[in-house]
């Protein structure tokens, strides 16, 4: 019987993780995108049966680990493989005095829910993933503030990572005018903007919705501002449900699933 080992991945690894990952999702995979960035962060992980036949991608902050990327080749499914990468992980992090553990899994995804249910992980919060066009509109009267974002916005979204936002990154995202916010009719709306790390030119939004018309005021501004910066896409991320339009489209809800680690 062969010893099941996990260890971190090496550039060797990338063609065989990479030639089960193509259909992982009914438009493909995004492994291929993200694998030297992963690879170059550390943390890459790889659980081998003689060759390689998963990873997973671990964040490890200071108050959580992110994992991400859990990937079993098909033919050696159903054999633990995702909870041993998901359990070692979990100890590295216990080893580094991290409270918390995070992941985002398809509300669909019904054996990967099970899966962390199991494991102990509970439903923290379920956000929703929408697609705005970026388009040229003049209409809208944002304002540049971070005084309501921390206690309002306790994680932000970087290249789908749920981070914690602290007042180094809240202060940097400030200055550069990156936090947006609209309250002239009714309760507030907030957005931070970020970059993606691995994909050109898209633009990720963490959006909190107060009132319909705060709300609209800013996916307005956040419209006007992907055109002219000449962004791909607009990515938004928020725990509410938006009205659909003609350029705006929601495309998938997830569910933010968090376990204590101590």
């Amino acid at each position: 019987m062969c010893t099941i080992v996990i260890r971190n991945a090496v550039d060797s690894d990338k063609s065989v993780i990479l030639n089960f990952c193509q259909n992982t999702f009914s438009w493909g995979d995004y492994i291929q995108d993200v694998w030297n960035s992963w690879l170059s962060e550390g943390n890459l992980l790889i659980i081998e049966n003689e060759h390689p036949v998963g990873i997973t991608h671990a964040l490890f902050s200071k108050n959580q680990v992110w994992i991400e990327g859990i990937r079993i080749n098909p033919d050696f499914r159903r054999q633990g493989l995702s909870k041993k990468l998901i359990r070692h992980i979990e100890l590295i992090a216990k080893e580094k005095q991290i409270p918390f553990s995070f992941m985002l899994i398809d509300i669909e995804n019904h054996k990967s829910l099970l899966m962390a249910k199991n494991l102990g992980y509970d439903i923290f919060q379920t956000w929703n993933f929408y697609l705005l066009i970026p388009q040229i509109n003049d209409n809208h009267e944002i304002k540049f503030d971070n005084r309501f974002t921390q206690s309002k916005i306790p994680h932000y979204v970087k290249s789908w990572r749920w981070l914690p936002l602290d007042k180094k990154t809240m202060l940097s995202l400030h200055k550069q005018k990156k936090i947006i916010y609209s309250d002239k009719s009714g309760p507030i709306s907030i957005a931070i903007l970020t970059d993606s790390e691995h994909f050109d030119k898209i633009l990720i939004v963490t959006l909190i919705s107060g009132s319909i018309s705060n709300t609209l005021d800013l996916i307005s501004y956040i419209q006007n501002y992907g055109a002219e910066n000449k962004y791909r896409k607009i990515q938004i991320l928020t725990r509410e449900k938006l009205s659909k339009t003609n350029t705006l489209d929601h495309k998938i809800t997830f569910n933010l699933m968090k376990k204590s680690l101590d």
